[in-house]
Order: C-alpha cells, then sequence, then structure tokens
C-alpha cells in the first residue's frame, strides 16, 4: 500500500540528481585522468559536447571554476584539484562497494590496488601473474613496488604484502614464512674462504654487502641461529650497502661479498652454481609474511579472491 506521506514524484527526482551528479563527478575526473576533453570522451565513448556539458552543469552546481579551458589544452584549477582529490576516493570506494554485490560477487571486476616489496614483485608475485590474471580477466592489478612501508588508507591501497602486522589501523593475515640464507659467489669464497662459525665473518674482516633501510638509514644486522643459540653481528665490514632487494642480489652475483637475504631470492642462482650457500646449520628463523588491507576492504571481494590467490603462493614459496 502506497504512504500517502511520500512524494513519489520528488522522490524520483532526488534520485535522478544523484545519479546524474555521480555521473558528473565521474567525468570530471576522467579528465583530470586523462588530461582533456578528447581523451576522456574517447574514454567514455561519449561526444566531446557531452563531456564538456557535464563538467559544465558540475562547475555550476558547485559555484567554482574546477578547469581552465583554453583552445591548446585543459589545466585544472586549485579548488577542481582539491575536488579530484577528495571524491577520486569516494569514487573508489563506491566502485568497491557494487563489486561486492551482484555479479561482482561471482566475476569480481575493476582496479585493484596491491602494494609489495621489489623482491617479492619479482621473485614471487610477478612470475604467477599470469594465472591470477587468467583467472580473473576483469580485474586490473595496479601493482605498487617499493621497499618503503606506505600508508594504505591515505594512498588508497586495496591490500599490502607486508612483513610485520603492527598497524593497529589495518586488518592483517599471515600468510606464510620466507627462509634466510647467507651466500656468495665462489670466487669470492676462493679469497676470503668458507666460514664454518659466524663470528668468522668478523675475526677474518670478510666484506658483507650490507643491507639498509631507505626510510631510516639504518644498516639490518646479521643474525645467525643454531638450536636455542642466536648471534648478533652488527659490526661487520660494509665496502657497500644497498637498499633494495634486488640491487641486493645484483651485488652478490657481481662478488662484492657476502650477503644475508631470503632464500627465495639467490635459490635459483644457488642452482645454477653462480652463488654458494654458507652456514647452512646458523639460518635465523623464518620471516612471517602477512597480507594487510584497510577495514573498509573487508568485504571486498576483489581483495578476497586475491587474498585467497596469494597466500596459496606463499605457502609454497
Amino acid at each position: 500500500m502506497d504512504d500517502p506521506f511520500v512524494d513519489r514524484d520528488q522522490l524520483e527526482q532526488e534520485r535522478t540528481h544523484l545519479m546524474d551528479h555521480l555521473q558528473a563527478i565521474r567525468i570530471f575526473a576522467r579528465v583530470v585522468e586523462t588530461g582533456g576533453f578528447g581523451r576522456a570522451a574517447l574514454s567514455l565513448q561519449m561526444p566531446n559536447a557531452t563531456v564538456s556539458k557535464w563538467v559544465k552543469s558540475l562547475e555550476d552546481h558547485l559555484g567554482v571554476k574546477l578547469l581552465e579551458r583554453s583552445t591548446r589544452r585543459v589545466s585544472v584549477t586549485t579548488d577542481g584539484a582539491a575536488y579530484y582529490e577528495r571524491t577520486r576516493h569516494l569514487l573508489s570506494e563506491l566502485d568497491d562497494i557494487e563489486a561486492t554485490i551482484g555479479r561482482g560477487q561471482t566475476n569480481p571486476r575493476g582496479a585493484l590496488r596491491i602494494d609489495t616489496g621489489g623482491s617479492t614483485a619479482s621473485g614471487i608475485i610477478i612470475p604467477a601473474l599470469p594465472a591470477f590474471c587468467e583467472r580473473y580477466p576483469d580485474i586490473q592489478l595496479q601493482l605498487s613496488v617499493t621497499d618503503r612501508t606506505v600508508d594504505l588508507i591515505a594512498e588508497n591501497i586495496d591490500c599490502a604484502i607486508r612483513s610485520s602486522a603492527d598497524d593497529p589501523a589495518l586488518v592483517a593475515r599471515c600468510i606464510g614464512t620466507l627462509a634466510w640464507t647467507t651466500c656468495a659467489t665462489p670466487a669470492y669464497l676462493d679469497r676470503f674462504g668458507t666460514p664454518a662459525h659466524p663470528n668468522e665473518i668478523v675475526d677474518k674482516n670478510m666484506p658483507v654487502v650490507g643491507y639498509f633501510s631507505a626510510s631510516t638509514g639504518l644498516t639490518h644486522p646479521l643474525v645467525f641461529c643454531r638450536g636455542d643459540e642466536t648471534i648478533t653481528l652488527d659490526r661487520v665490514r660494509n665496502d657497500v650497502l644497498v637498499s633494495e632487494s634486488n640491487a641486493h642480489l645484483a651485488t652478490a652475483l657481481s662478488g662484492l661479498g657476502l650477503v644475508h637475504t631470503l632464500d627465495f631470492m639467490v635459490r635459483p642462482s644457488i642452482r645454477q652454481k653462480k652463488l654458494v650457500p654458507v652456514l647452512a646449520a646458523w639460518r635465523r628463523a623464518p620471516l612471517d609474511v602477512y597480507v594487510a588491507y584497510p577495514p573498509s576492504r573487508r568485504y571486498s571481494t576483489k581483495v578476497s579472491v586475491f587474498v585467497e590467490w596469494v597466500s596459496t603462493l606463499f605457502a609454497s614459496a
């Protein structure tokens, strides 16, 4: 039974206005992202005049100028840049919500923004990506590769692969562990000898390629474990220091020193006899690996399928 106090014509007008407003915001965002009305119109499969009309209606609604137009180019005003930065996050959230209902539950789609370090990207995730892309063809994966700790919420990242779960603002799930290996080239070991005990690295003044944090500048110590015994070497000969994991591997292959790194990084080179493992009885505890994501992504189908896939991947790494 119809409610006599509800003006259905007014409700329909408000609904239409809201849908039109969202359409105008999406079109404005596309103009900003593509850098012009023509490219935006092409990507949206709309006439140029229609795109211009929608943006003009948004400017009229807001009472501010969002774009500066000239015969040669389009530039974003200060108000336009601020409006874009705020609304793009809202549009992304709306897309995620819509992807969790309807056909999105069985056919996840849209952009999926992942952050991970260089070593896990090149050594674990990217080699396996063809299978993920074949299984989920409607997901566009945006892989941000960096060894810094990004702010997932502020930078609108869906999830990240990390070695810690200490951020209370995020949901974290342990997806596996990664073993450590110490190794060097055969030529290096011929020159400096093969250590039988971690302390020999210091006693014999053996060159070690150190790994330092790009954010803090601190060099990671070498940690060795055998049973209940743990030895930490924080004063070793570092002729070379690097802050990126693939560069760390490259220095090892160049014979610049011993490296203490994750096993999956050097395993192929060890199989090819380009590197030789040492101190195999002195391995530090494996590194726990987590996938972390903002609470708002908890019900995202895209995130769910990626988390399940990457969990399987790291379980066999």
